[in-house]
């Protein structure tokens, strides 16, 4: 059976230059970086190699760089951090209300701790604006905690703007990026960021391994104890062969970037150039649709078939798409970012999301529309 992998907003594929990096350090490192003689010695510049790549890549210095185990625990990081850091100026934070779970999940843990939150709505199309922002802060807000681009509609937020507004008010200023890595130009000496969450297995660099940038001078507590690694800001032995991989993978990324969104752009109107024929123009709902968008990334609704049949049918044809929402006791939930957005029950109920990356081909698009095709076409027929 034909497989095709639409799914690269979840996980993706390592890169064959990243697994050879991989191997290659697996293979010829084994000592601890924290160790004085010549094994350790050669495992620390290993490391401290990669993170000069990394930092060279996104434009900013090597000691902003702390490596992590990925996007959860950089952004979990960032706010327990942050929160802890800054708990005797205030203790009330902005976010919104379609951020990943890794930062609306470590939000509702500080508000059992005693903190304020305040969860930005957003518009059809999934924005926050600037406004709001200024709006909800108040005398004691000390972070604010914004994604790039969302995973589940591609919508890109307002940074700069954000980030203005924050650096005006001396308020930590803390971006989730992990979707956006790759897919837009990031420059973290230019934004007006002082957190920014980074993850490898979403640019075809190995799962378990991320970082987060956190900008000179700003002091934040450590969440973890042990060694004196990352300049005390996070303890463990440092995962070798993962930082390696994550290191080429960014390089990779970072350079391809313009090819790569180009490549997305004509994977994603294709798609949707298919889904007319297939299925007609009626017949589907893109949600989200920005004109600031992850290229990567689209959200479809076909109001005749709920989520779970679709998704049901498309893995049984070989075709793997996401619902972008949570799976709970078996059944799938209606989207919290949908459902933020404020679309209607048959809209919610009813999305997927297609994302696209390394491999893809026009072929695969075409192929994935005309089964869509053929099972919306089967349930009319069963009704």
């Amino acid at each position: 059976m034909r497989r095709i992998y639409l799914d690269h907003a979840a996980s993706t594929p390592i890169h064959p230059e990243v697994a050879e990096t991989m191997l290659s350090v697996m293979q010829g490192h084994f000592g601890n970086a924290s160790s004085v003689h010549s094994f350790g010695r050669d495992a620390k510049r290993l490391v401290n190699g990669a993170r000069d790549d990394i930092a060279t890549a996104l434009d900013c210095r090597a000691e902003e760089l702390v490596f992590t185990s990925g996007g959860t625990e950089s952004d979990n990081l960032a706010l327990f951090g942050t929160a802890a850091a800054r708990a005797d100026r205030g203790r009330h934070i902005i976010t919104t209300a379609i951020e990943h779970h890794a930062v609306l999940h470590s939000c509702h843990r500080l508000e059992k701790q005693g903190y304020e939150v305040t969860y930005l709505p957003v518009d059809r199309y999934g924005m926050v604006h600037p406004e709001q922002v200024q709006d909800a802060i108040r005398q004691d807000t000390i972070l604010v905690s914004v994604m790039y681009g969302n995973n589940e509609v591609g919508t890109i937020q307002p940074i700069e703007e954000i980030g203005s507004i924050t650096r005006e008010r001396d308020i930590i200023f803390h971006v989730d990026s992990v979707q956006a890595l790759g897919a837009v130009p990031i420059s973290c000496r230019d934004l007006p960021v002082d957190l920014m969450s980074f993850s490898g297995h979403k640019i075809n660099g190995p799962q378990g391994i991320g970082a987060l940038y956190i900008r000179k001078d700003l002091n934040i507590e450590p969440t973890q104890y042990g060694g004196l690694q990352e300049r005390k800001r996070r303890a463990g032995t440092e995962n070798m062969a993962g930082i390696a991989g994550f290191a080429k993978a960014v390089e990779l990324a970072v350079s391809q970037l313009p090819e790569r969104k180009q490549h997305d752009e004509h994977l994603r109107s294709s798609l949707l150039n298919f889904l007319e024929k297939s299925v007609g123009s009626g017949c589907f709902h893109i949600n989200g649709g920005s004109s600031k968008q992850l290229t990567h990334i689209v959200n479809i609704s076909f109001p005749e078939c709920d989520t779970e049949t679709m998704l049901m049918n498309l893995d049984m044809e070989g075709i793997a798409v996401a619902s972008g929402s949570a799976c709970t006791s078996g059944s799938l939930e209606p989207s919290y970012v949908l459902e933020a957005m404020n679309l209607p029950q048959n809209i919610l109920r009813s999305a997927v999301r297609f994302s696209f990356g390394l491999g893809n081909t026009i072929e695969e698009i075409e192929y994935t529309a005309q089964k869509v095709g053929t099972i919306l076409d089967r349930i009319r027929k069963n009704r």
